[in-house]
């Protein structure tokens, strides 16, 4: 318990230190905080006394779950953390707005979710989807892109339809083997509880009791985007992801996602949620290679 609430090399330790501003110290079994300031001690025991809440309720990863505690506040940590009936983790909201989006996918029958890459955005869609399919709220997951890429067209790579979409969709499957194990997310590719497929054959198809992700709708056209969200059955939630700051269309075409965001904001069954640089949890320095970016705007 003390290995996982310090995390490796004190890690853990390091990240109170710094949301606290003051020194936490070990000895022994005991955690402290130098600090004479009761707001400061009071915060510190609520850390303490969630994490390890957290560890006795099932959490493995101890850095998770103190990101987790230390930016999603008193409400988010447990209510909002997403379990998938033999997952191999549980995943935490690492910000207020990822338990927001996480809240919305709950609550919402559509749910349209714009950031930078590395915010969380298609990861939660997936982990949430899964979570639904493995509690049977639903019977199937439909995983889905638009075939456009920057400068690259599936008619130019080898294989069958199969061979040529498989890398393509490959960071859908990727985020489903950080929840489950390879070995049962291939079983539930061969059972067809969960497909994936380019957004054109999509086209005259009705998904009841199924959960819907739209990756990547920054390259979908305002005709597509319409013919996607009116696939949606009886039964069904749709997660729609993108990053509008990264259309790959043609100079000129409209981009569905934020056509669609404009057209639908009034519409109370559905949920909208922005991730920005702050909710990038990748890696430390693709938040900062996003915001140098964003400061050049």
């Amino acid at each position: 318990m003390m290995a996982a609430v310090c995390g490796t090399n004190d890690g853990n330790l390091r990240l109170m230190e710094d949301y606290l501003g003051v020194p936490v110290f070990t000895r022994g079994n005991e955690i402290s905080v130098s600090s004479a300031d009761s707001e400061i001690r009071r915060k510190f025991r609520f850390i303490i006394d969630r994490t390890i809440d957290e560890i006795r309720d099932g959490g493995e990863n101890g850095e998770d779950i103190v990101l987790s505690v230390l930016n999603t506040g008193r409400r988010a940590a447990a209510d909002m953390s997403v379990v998938v009936p033999g997952g191999l983790r549980r995943i935490y909201p690492r910000s207020d707005r990822q338990a927001e989006y996480i809240y919305l996918m709950r609550t919402k029958d559509v749910v349209f979710c714009t950031g930078s890459a590395g915010s969380g955005k298609t990861f939660l869609a997936v982990a949430e989807a899964l979570r639904l399919l493995l509690t049977r709220a639903v019977g199937k997951i439909v995983m889905t892109r638009p075939a456009v890429e920057a400068g690259e067209n599936l008619g130019f790579l080898p294989g069958d339809l199969e061979q040529k979409t498989d890398p393509y969709l490959r960071p859908l499957r990727d985020a489903m083997e950080f929840v489950l194990s390879p070995e049962t997310v291939r079983r539930l590719f061969e059972s067809g509880a969960v497909e994936t497929a380019p957004l054109a054959y999509m086209r005259g198809r009705t998904l009841d009791n199924s959960v819907i992700i739209l990756d990547e709708a920054q390259n979908t056209t305002r005709g597509q985007m319409k013919m996607f969200l009116t696939r949606m059955g009886g039964n069904s939630k749709v997660f729609i992801t993108g990053d509008t700051t990264q259309t790959d269309l043609p100079r000129g075409t409209v981009s569905g996602l934020r056509d669609s965001i404009e057209i639908l904001h009034n519409i109370g069954e559905i949920g909208f949620m922005e991730l920005t640089a702050e909710d990038v949890v990748r890696s430390r320095i693709v938040r900062k290679i996003i915001r140098a970016y964003e400061n050049e705007e």
